[in-house]
């Protein structure tokens, strides 16, 4: 058993730091509110004042926060893990981020004689506490082998997809699929109601077929019972999308889709709705 230290332990960080503590792993925590991680200090979670602190305590550190800004500010902030990270440690960014910051910190890690993997995340709430989250990971070979046995405690699908970046490129990948998808699950909800079908018979029609997903599997459910806590932030789904709509702009890459559901989600966000689950969408169509 290894000391594990974990930064951000809300919606999702809470439960995936968890079954690590439940598989034995003495672990180490930090986040900006201490109140959020104290189910996990009440079972012999430590804690630590910073995250360079808690570096320095632990062999392999997650970190699941909210924006770029964050995990920057995390990594190489005046107190931040690069500046009190163990020679021979392994840093795991599981925040969907950018992914020239995950490169960023794989060189700075491996110039103080560490390692870095970016492994961001999909299955959201449900997925973080049944331990069947999707996890893509970038990163050097040799860290991603070190990492897996932790990861398959937290995830079911876990691939490798290249080096430092790359995994933060296929979660973007995921967030431009969902995003259209989610518009798709709405406007066939809202068509239902217009016309004056049963919602929930349409869905148990539509979910079998050729049309099923896992956001109408998931997130449509929640959306008839007008269940709209959230499992993923729509802010933080709205920051996914504009990382997304950056890199393509970049790659001059038309996505018209990808823009879409960026502006639907950010004008839903803009109305108040940010800290709303993204089956949140539904609203527009009321």
């Amino acid at each position: 058993m290894q000391t594990i230290g974990f930064i951000g332990t809300g919606v999702m960080g809470g439960s995936m730091a968890g079954h690590l503590q439940n598989a034995g792993h003495p672990l180490c925590l930090f986040t900006r509110t201490r109140a959020k991680a104290q189910p996990l200090l009440d079972r012999g979670a430590a804690w630590a004042d910073s995250p360079a602190q808690l570096a320095a305590r632990c062999e392999t550190v997650f970190t699941m926060v909210g924006y770029p800004s964050d995990v920057e500010e995390v990594y190489f902030g005046d107190c931040g893990l690069l500046t009190g990270m163990r020679r021979g440690a392994l840093l795991v960014d599981m925040t969907t981020s950018q992914p020239a910051l995950a490169e960023r910190i794989a060189a700075e890690a491996e110039r103080l004689g560490g390692e870095a993997l970016d492994a961001p995340v999909s299955g959201g709430d449900k997925g973080a506490r049944e331990a069947t989250l999707s996890i893509m990971a970038g990163g050097s070979r040799h860290a991603y082998e070190k990492a897996l046995p932790l990861l398959r405690l937290m995830g079911r699908e876990i691939v490798y997809h290249g080096p430092a970046g790359s995994g933060q490129h296929c979660k973007l990948c995921n967030q431009i699929a969902i995003a259209a998808n989610m518009v798709g699950v709405c406007e066939a909800l809202a068509y239902a109601r217009r016309t004056g079908l049963d919602p929930e018979r349409v869905l148990r029609s539509i979910s079998g077929g050729a049309a099923g997903s896992w956001s109408l599997a998931n997130l449509a459910p929640r959306m008839l019972a007008g269940d709209f806590a959230p499992g993923f932030y729509v802010k933080h789904f709205v920051k996914d999308l504009g990382l997304a709509l950056e890199a393509a702009r970049t790659m001059r890459l038309d996505l018209p889709g990808l823009s879409l559901g960026e502006r639907m989600y950010r004008e839903l966000r803009d109305g108040g709705e940010g800290d709303s689950g993204t089956q949140a969408l539904i609203k527009r169509y009321a």
